[in-house]
């Protein structure tokens, strides 16, 4: 399925970029820009005939082919319409649909597979303009479909399998720079209006019935970035150096799922939806940014191994953000941490399972971590031989460290906190390893006390055990107000201190 995904990306990457390299001043320049961009790409694409017919450059029997690792994919399009529209612009069509063969070899835990996709892009029109070294093009379509058509020589139908996605008001805007085999860079924008999901698939052998739907209302995006040729990107390492880079945003409006699997044990439903999210990606020669977010999350299910009707669970917010650098700097750089889920909340019959007599309160559930700071890099992370080398010692030194929220909130008690520390690393002796830190730490416990006698009253936790805590916690923290404790952790002249009062 990997390869089967990067192949599939990769043949579309090499299409669109063929059809923004559609701006020159004749119909015949676009067509050989779209050939060299896939040769480029280390794909091929050919033609039974390509021929004028009046304003118009007519090529049929096209051919798109990549051969990757074994993953073979052939596209076929019977007719590729460019015309000239006498201004120094392009207008392009393609046919309604055309059909895609992928071929996957066997691998650890999957046979060998040969699939048939049928694209299809009725009323798809493309408009090009600029010059063949930078080129611009909107396009605009009432759908964009993907459909399975085939499995193993047989078809989806005869086999009970559907795999089909629809978008529909599709429209966006390119723009590439870069002409024939030189590195390209990349512009886009996009959005449709909505993404319609269904899969279906039986299994004669063992009765399973499996059935996905979904659905993504108001979907956009814009990405971008400077992309080199197949061969430079065997070498991710090598490549980021020679400029490669890319970046994509995503955001996308309400969602709703539905899945339903028939088993021998019984039948399983999943429900869900989110009122939207988004989700985010960069890598460049500096950074690897990776970021998700969504909000209005509900989720129920049920199923022959859960122990009552259904299981339901819902949350306001949950993100996660993670941003490093990649290369090995002189100066330290950025890096991000964030995991968050906000107002986390659970069926009674699974509070049932855990407390069954209600000692807890049953509120939502937050956890939020919000950290940022900087590290020196000693080693390029894409370098797989050069961290292999590193065996278990650490690719780079953290130089600041910055908490700028900590929120745990559960069963009625609360910690909050927030600080900043810096790290010399010249100094790993006083701290036994760890750079010698400097900076504070400001934390604040509401509802200690009552959660760990509700622990006792559950008998997780024996009175001597919560009151071993309760003096631990004492020594680093302030009574402020009843079961209310705050307490500053700072670290200063090679010491450590809670509340002012040195520990080391």
């Amino acid at each position: 399925m990997k390869h089967w995904n990067l192949a599939g990306s990769t043949a579309v990457i090499a299409l669109m970029s063929g059809s923004a390299a559609f701006a020159d001043v004749t119909p015949e320049d676009v067509w050989q820009n779209w050939q060299d961009t896939a040769t480029a790409y280390g794909q091929t694409i050919t033609a039974t005939s390509a021929e004028r017919d009046g304003d118009t450059l007519v090529v049929s029997g096209v051919k798109i082919g990549a051969n990757k690792d074994g993953v073979v994919v052939d596209g076929t399009i019977d007719e590729i319409n460019l015309t000239d529209n006498g201004d120094g612009t392009v207008e392009i069509t393609v046919s309604d649909s055309y059909p895609i063969k992928i071929h996957t070899p066997a691998s650890e835990g999957a046979e060998a597979a040969d699939l048939t996709i049928n694209i299809s892009q009725p009323g798809l029109v493309i408009q090009a303009s600029g010059t063949a070294e930078a080129t611009a093009y909107t396009f605009e379509g009432p759908s964009f479909g993907l459909k399975l058509e085939a499995i193993n020589g047989v078809a989806a139908g005869a086999v009970d399998a559907t795999v089909e996605a629809t978008l529909t008001g599709v429209s966006g805007a390119y723009t590439v720079e870069g002409s024939g085999e030189d590195a390209k860079t990349l512009t886009s924008e996009f959005a449709a209006q909505s993404l319609a999901l269904a899969i279906v698939g039986k299994d004669a052998e063992d009765g399973t019935d499996a059935r996905v739907t979904a659905t993504v209302a108001d979907i956009a995006g814009t990405s971008g970035g400077t992309f080199l040729g197949a061969e430079a990107m065997a070498d991710l390492a090598a490549a980021l150096k020679a400029g490669f880079a890319t970046e994509a945003n995503i955001t996308y409006g309400k969602v709703a799922f539905d899945v339903d699997v028939t088993e021998a044990t019984g039948p399983t439903k999943i429900v869900g939806a989110t009122e939207g999210g988004n989700f985010n990606v960069a890598l460049d020669a500096n950074r690897l940014l990776y970021g998700a977010g969504g909000k209005g999350v509900t989720l129920t299910m049920s199923a022959p191994d859960i122990p009552f009707p259904e299981v339901k669970l819902s949350y306001a917010e949950a993100a996660f953000n993670l941003l490093l650098p990649v290369a090995k700097t002189d100066a330290p750089a950025d890096f991000a941490f964030l995991t968050k889920i906000v107002d986390l909340s659970i069926s009674e019959e699974i509070w049932g399972m855990i407390d069954p007599t209600a000692i807890f309160p049953h509120d939502p559930a937050t956890l939020v971590i919000d950290t940022t700071g900087q590290v020196k890099l000693t080693t390029d992370l894409m370098d797989e031989a050069a961290m292999a080398a590193l065996g278990e010692a650490p690719p780079g030194e953290i130089h600041a460290l910055n908490l700028n929220a900590l929120q745990a909130k559960i069963a009625g008690a609360e910690l909050t906190g927030n600080g900043a520390l810096t790290f010399d690393n010249t100094d790993l002796t006083t701290f036994q390893g760890v750079p010698a830190p400097t900076g504070k730490v400001d934390l604040k416990l509401v509802g200690g006390n009552a959660l760990l006698d509700k622990l006792v009253m559950m008998g997780l936790l024996t009175e001597d055990d919560a009151n071993g805590a309760r003096m631990m916690v004492s020594m680093f923290a302030n009574s402020v107000a009843e079961d209310e404790l705050t307490s500053t952790l700072e670290f200063k002249d090679k010491g450590f201190f809670a509340n002012g009062m040195q520990l080391q």
